[in-house]
């Protein structure tokens, strides 16, 4: 730039020099848009690929007996009346909405472990880093070991027999009356860890003004967690919540390990059953059916979750 061009720089109107930092502003964001794209391009092809194109491809699917070993004929509506017919279903669909008892359960226990390690003291990440290798751990090799310290002569029977809790062995994912729930608790002690975590980012998002003017008034520990804590963390609960509940009731790999579903159908959860219509029998459109309906209860089950999470954190929704 030579020294004319200063001679006509105050006749620059101000509109003009504001839209240039637009465009160049505008440049930028849209520079940022295309790398992110980028960066996600990957997960979103494997989605598209592996989630959202089955899930697609399911839906006109549902009307149809389509097989492996058949002719595929179009059925309406025969596959749907056949699932609420089918004993096996109702069972599995029975269990899994039982499995549900273990949402608000998973959340107490995680909001309680996250408030004991939001604190500084010695040690505190190896305790968060003990509660968080469940999560991490697979849920085949997980189940793998509670089956053995469950077997009739495992390590839990001896323990509780050791204290005089019980006087005899039990089978505990043979016996029709305690496989389901032990499944629960391993599925529960598994989540723990993972949603700990979110709610300790929750908590540590809390204002610490909001604390210190609670204690100076006077509130005690127990009414800051009541009165400042909990009402805070609702979309921290909302959003764990509803993971956790979509979570139950696709339960699959603990099941599919430890018990088949078995003993009888005391254990055979709607994901497993479609698994097995699906990749066992072949019946890919009864199958897929199914999953249609499971979907339409998971969505009325979000829908509740949502209506009692509706406000909450630093702002209401």
């Amino acid at each position: 730039m030579n020294w004319a061009d200063f001679w006509y720089l105050p006749n620059f109107s101000k509109g003009a020099l504001q839209m240039k930092r637009n465009h160049n502003s505008s440049k930028k964001i849209n520079s940022e848009a295309k790398t992110a794209w980028l960066f996600m391009a990957p997960g979103l092809i494997l989605l598209c690929l592996f989630v959202f194109w089955p899930i697609i491809y399911s839906v006109p699917l549902a009307f149809t007996n389509y097989s492996v070993i058949a002719e595929t004929e179009f059925v309406g509506l025969d596959n749907f009346v056949k699932a609420f017919h089918d004993v096996d279903f109702i069972a599995s669909l029975k269990n899994s909405l039982l499995y549900v008892i273990v949402v608000p359960f998973i959340q107490f226990f995680s909001i309680l472990m996250a408030i004991l390690v939001n604190r500084k003291m010695k040690g505190i990440r190896f305790f968060r880093s003990a509660y968080y290798i469940p999560v991490v751990t697979s849920m085949v090799a997980v189940s793998i070991i509670w089956g053995w310290l469950l077997s009739q002569n495992g390590v839990i029977n001896y323990l509780l027999m050791y204290v005089g809790i019980i006087d005899k062995k039990i089978s505990w994912l043979s016996n029709y009356n305690t496989a389901l729930w032990v499944l629960m608790f391993i599925t529960m002690w598994k989540g723990l860890g993972y949603y700990m975590m979110i709610y300790l980012a929750g908590l540590q998002a809390i204002p610490l003004d909001l604390v210190e003017a609670a204690r100076i008034d006077g509130a005690n520990r127990w009414q800051v967690i009541r009165k400042i804590t909990i009402p805070l963390l609702k979309p921290y609960v909302f959003f764990c919540s509803l993971i956790s509940l979509m979570g139950a009731i696709r339960v699959f790999d603990e099941v599919f390990v430890l018990t088949s579903g078995g003993p009888g159908n005391a254990t055979l959860t709607s994901s497993l059953y479609i698994y097995q219509q699906g990749f066992q029998k072949f019946n890919f459109g009864y199958s897929s059916a199914l999953g249609l309906i499971v979907s339409v209860f998971i969505v009325v089950l979000s829908v509740i979750v949502f209506f009692f999470n509706r406000k909450g954190g630093v702002n209401p929704y």
